[in-house]
């Protein structure tokens, strides 16, 4: 599916919101804030800001952190997201969204689909028939 300019109110909605949530970032160490936002089925916006940590692995990304606090406001159906890093892409997919929102500084929004951002996504459906372990 070819990239499309976004014209609508919904993806300047998205850019505003990563930008407020930029704002927010715990960026110690690399000095990069980060701001995400995600738009649930049911029309909520949810942010993020890149929370990092001096043990690199414990940091958590902008994206990740909107699409878990619209997961813990009980909402399991996205549909729209701000740039995704490719683990975040992955996330993405999990919770259905469907369009993600390039917006790059001084450019105008673009919209892609996810698909073409994550064309072989790991899926639920690859776990099907496969023994389930319960925890130790």
């Amino acid at each position: 599916m070819p990239r499309r300019t976004v014209r609508s109110t919904v993806p300047k909605r998205l850019v505003r919101a990563a930008v407020a949530a930029r704002r927010r970032a715990y960026a110690p160490y690399s000095k990069f804030a980060v701001g995400a936002a995600v738009l649930a089925a049911d029309g909520t916006v949810f942010t993020g800001c890149n929370v990092e940590n001096a043990s690199y692995g414990l940091s958590v990304c902008a994206e990740r952190v909107a699409i878990l606090t619209a997961v813990a406001a009980g909402r399991r159906r996205l549909r729209a997201a701000t740039t995704p890093c490719g683990a975040c892409r992955q996330v993405m997919d999990e919770f259905g969204v469907e369009t993600v929102i390039l917006a790059p500084a001084g450019r105008t929004p673009a919209a892609v689909p996810l698909r073409e951002l994550l064309p072989l996504p790991f899926a639920k459906r690859a776990l099907r028939g496969r023994p389930r372990h319960a925890g130790l």
